[in-house]
C-alpha cells in the first residue's frame, strides 16, 4: 500500500514527511474533526436555503421553448428544419428496412461479414439476424438499425472532417481536446436531458444525442491516423509536386484508413450504447421493448429484446472491426464476389416487387416462457439456498447492511459537508496537484448549491462499492490471465462479448436474480466495468520488461515475490488506468440503474426525463458531470504517475 501510494503522491524533497502529512490530514479531516464537530453541532447536510434554484429558470425556459417552438425564428429556420430533415431520413430508412424481404437483409449481412472476416463470422451474422425474426422482433430490429444508421452516418460526416482538421492543425487539436474530454467523460444518460429541451421526444432527439455521444471517437481516431502518416511518404509526395489537396486524398487518407475504420467501429459501438437508452424519450425499436419489460418485470420478454440488441451490437462491431483489420484481397476476386452478391439481392428484390414477401415468415421460437419459469425458480430457490446463509437474498442483504448503509451513514450522518469538501480537496491535492484539488472542492460545493448533495452522496457510495468489488475481481482475474495463457484464451471471448453488449442490457439478468433496488445496479456496474479492468491489469503485467523479470529471478525471487515486488509495481500505471476506466463505467451504470430503483442521481435524471421536469434533470445532469470530471481527472492523474504531472 505504501509503495503504491508513493507512486500516486507527487515526488518531493521529503517523501516520507509528505506521506506522514497525507495520512495525518486524512485522519484529522475524516475521523477526528467530524467527531469533534458532531459533539458541538448536530450533523446536518448541505443547507437547503443555499440552493441557487437553477431548476426554476430552466423550467421557465422550457415553458418559453414550448410556447415559441412554432413561430420563433430560431426554431422556424434552424431547429424545426433540422428536426424535420432528420425525422424524414429516419422514417424513410426505417420504412425501407421494414419493406425489405428478410432474405435480402440476411444475405447482405452475410456478404459483409464474409468480406470482413470470413465464413465463421458470416454464418454467425446470418444466424443472428434470423434470430431477431424468430423471436418476433424483426420490425423493432429494423427500426433500431435505421436509427443507428442515420446517427452513425451523421457522426462520421461531422467527425471525420473535424478529425482531419485536428490532425493537420495543432492549434485546432488543442482547442478540440478539452471539448472531447468533457464529451467522453459524461455518462450517456446526461446527453438526453438538454437535447429533449430543444427537440422534444421520439426519434430526432435520440439521433442528436447519439450523434453528440458518438462523435469523439470518430474525431480522435481520424486525427490519430492523419498524424501517424509517415513523413517519408509525405516528403516523397511533395517531391513529385503534389498539392495539399492531392496529398490529403491520395496519401494521408489512404494511409490513415485503418485508424479511420477503427474510429468507425468505436463510433458504432458508442452510438449503440445510447440508441437503446434513448427508448426513455420515445425512440422506439428494441430499446422500447427492453424498457417495457423492465417496467413490467417481464424478464423473458426483456431477455429476448436484450439478446436481439446484443446480437445486433456484436454483428455491427465484428463487421466494422473486420473491415478495419481486413487484408487487401485480389481486386478481381472482390469484384466477382460483390457482383454475385448484387445479383442475388436484385433477384430477391424483383421477386419481392412482383410477389410481395413478408418481412419475416411466421416462424417463432418462444424463450420468454422458459426464462420466466427460470426466474420464478431462481427467486424460489436461489434467494436462500436451504438453511445456509448463501444466495442472492443474503448476498444482497450483506451488501446493504454491512457495506452500503455504513458508507452512506458515514457520508450522511457522520461527516459534515464542510469537512467532506475540505477532505476531498486535500486528498486530491496531495495525490495530484492543488489546481485539481481546488476544482474538486468547488465541484462538490456547486453540487450542494444545486440541491443535489444527498443524492450525489448516494451515487458516490454506489460508485465506491461497485469500484471496490470490480477492482478486487479484476486484480484476481487479471493477474491469473497474465500468468496463465489458457486462462487468457478462455477469458478473451467472454470479455469481448461483455464489452460489446450495451450497458442497458446488463440490468435484465441482475433484475432477474436480485429484483429491483440498489443491489442490482451495483451488480450490473460490476459486470459492465469488469472487462476493461481485467484487460488493463493483464496487459500491464504482461508488458513488464523480460529483463526486470530475469533479474529478479537471478536474485532468487519466488513467484510470489516476483508478482508483488516486480510485476505489480512496474504495471501500476496500466493498473491505475484500468481503475480509471472501472470508475467511469461504474458511474455510468450507477446512473442507468436509476431505472431499476437504484436511487441517487440516476433516479433524479430518470424522473426529470419521464416527468418532463427539465430543470430537475439538468440539475442532476450537472451534478453527474461534475462528479464524473472529478473522478476522471483524479484517476487519470494517478495513472500518469509523478512524471506525468
Amino acid at each position: 500500500m505504501m509503495s503504491s501510494l508513493s507512486r500516486v503522491i507527487p515526488e518531493s524533497s521529503a517523501p516520507k514527511t509528505r506521506m506522514v502529512v497525507f495520512w495525518l490530514g486524512i485522519f484529522l479531516l475524516f475521523i477526528v474533526l467530524p467527531f469533534i464537530f458532531n459533539q458541538v453541532l448536530p450533523s446536518e447536510t448541505f443547507p437547503e436555503n443555499w440552493n441557487i434554484g437553477l431548476r426554476e429558470p430552466i423550467d421557465a425556459f422550457e415553458d418559453w421553448v414550448i410556447d415559441n417552438r412554432r413561430h420563433h425564428p430560431v426554431f422556424l429556420y434552424f431547429f424545426n428544419p433540422l428536426s424535420d430533415a432528420i425525422d424524414a431520413s429516419v422514417k424513410a430508412l426505417e420504412s425501407f428496412f421494414i419493406w425489405l424481404p428478410w432474405l435480402v437483409v440476411v444475405v447482405t449481412s452475410f456478404a459483409l461479414a464474409y468480406r470482413a472476416s470470413g465464413w465463421g463470422l458470416a454464418i454467425f451474422c446470418a444466424l443472428g439476424m434470423v434470430f431477431m425474426g424468430l423471436v418476433g422482433l424483426w420490425k423493432e430490429s429494423m427500426q433500431t438499425l435505421a436509427l443507428m444508421a442515420v446517427s452513425v452516418l451523421l457522426s462520421l460526416i461531422i467527425g471525420i472532417p473535424l478529425g482531419i482538421a485536428s490532425g493537420l492543425s495543432k492549434r485546432f487539436e488543442s482547442f478540440l481536446r478539452p471539448v472531447l474530454d468533457i464529451m467522453q467523460t459524461m455518462p450517456a444518460f446526461v446527453y438526453l436531458i438538454p437535447v429533449v429541451l430543444f427537440f422534444g421526444i421520439a426519434r430526432v432527439p435520440s439521433v442528436i444525442a447519439t450523434l453528440i455521444y458518438a462523435l469523439p471517437p470518430a474525431i480522435r481516431y481520424t486525427s490519430l491516423g492523419i498524424k501517424q502518416v509517415s513523413q517519408a511518404s509525405l516528403e516523397a509526395a511533395r517531391s513529385f509536386g503534389s498539392t495539399p489537396r492531392q496529398m490529403l486524398f491520395k496519401i494521408r487518407l489512404p494511409l490513415a484508413l485503418p485508424a479511420v475504420m477503427a474510429g468507425v467501429n468505436q463510433t458504432i459501438m458508442m452510438a449503440f450504447g445510447i440508441v437503446v437508452i434513448a427508448a426513455l424519450i420515445g425512440a422506439g425499436g428494441l430499446g422500447r421493448n427492453v424498457m417495457q419489460a423492465l417496467q413490467r418485470q417481464q424478464v423473458g420478454k426483456g431477455l429476448e429484446a436484450g439478446l436481439a440488441i446484443a446480437l445486433m451490437a456484436i454483428i455491427l462491431d465484428r463487421i466494422s472491426y473486420g473491415f478495419s483489420k481486413r487484408k487487401i484481397y485480389h481486386p478481381r476476386a472482390s469484384r466477382r464476389f460483390w457482383f454475385i452478391t448484387l445479383g442475388v439481392v436484385v433477384t430477391l428484390l424483383i421477386i419481392h416487387i412482383s410477389y410481395p414477401l413478408n418481412p419475416f415468415p411466421d416462424w417463432r421460437i418462444n424463450i420468454s416462457k422458459p426464462v420466466d419459469n427460470l426466474v420464478r425458480w431462481s427467486r424460489d430457490n436461489l434467494y436462500q439456498i436451504g438453511d445456509l446463509p448463501i444466495g442472492t437474498g443474503p448476498f444482497g442483504d450483506f451488501l446493504i447492511i454491512y457495506i452500503l448503509k455504513p458508507i452512506t451513514a458515514f457520508f450522511h450522518d457522520f461527516l459534515p459537508w464542510p469537512l467532506f469538501i475540505l477532505g476531498i480537496a486535500f486528498l486530491v491535492t496531495m495525490t495530484t496537484d492543488w489546481r485539481l484539488g481546488f476544482f474538486a472542492g468547488i465541484s462538490f460545493f456547486v453540487v450542494g448549491l444545486l440541491g443535489m448533495w444527498e443524492v450525489t452522496m448516494i451515487t458516490l457510495t454506489q460508485v465506491i462499492v461497485g469500484t471496490l468489488i470490480t477492482v478486487i475481481l479484476a486484480l484476481i482475474l487479471g493477474i491469473w490471465s497474465a500468468r496463465r495463457d489458457l486462462v487468457r484464451k478462455i477469458l478473451e471471448p467472454i470479455l469481448d462479448m461483455l464489452q460489446t453488449i450495451p450497458s442497458f442490457i446488463y440490468l435484465i439478468p441482475v433484475v432477474m436474480l436480485f429484483n429491483v433496488g440498489i443491489v442490482p445496479g451495483i451488480i450490473a456496474s460490476v459486470l459492465y466495468a469488469l472487462p476493461p479492468g481485467i484487460r488493463m491489469i493483464s496487459l500491464g503485467i504482461r508488458q513488464v520488461s523480460p529483463e526486470a523479470i530475469e533479474a529478479a529471478k537471478a536474485f532468487g525471487s519466488t513467484p510470489r515475490q516476483l508478482l508483488y515486488k516486480v510485476q505489480l509495481p512496474l504495471a501500476l500505471p496500466s493498473i491505475m488506468l484500468g481503475i480509471n476506466q472501472i470508475i467511469m463505467m461504474t458511474l455510468a451504470m450507477a446512473i442507468i440503474a436509476g431505472l431499476v430503483g437504484g436511487g441517487g442521481l440516476g433516479l433524479e435524471a430518470v424522473n426529470g426525463l419521464a416527468k418532463s421536469q427539465t430543470g430537475r434533470g439538468m440539475e442532476a445532469g450537472i451534478a453527474i458531470v461534475l462528479l464524473a470530471m472529478v473522478l476522471d481527472r483524479m484517476t487519470q492523474s494517478w495513472a500518469k504517475g509523478p512524471s506525468g504531472r
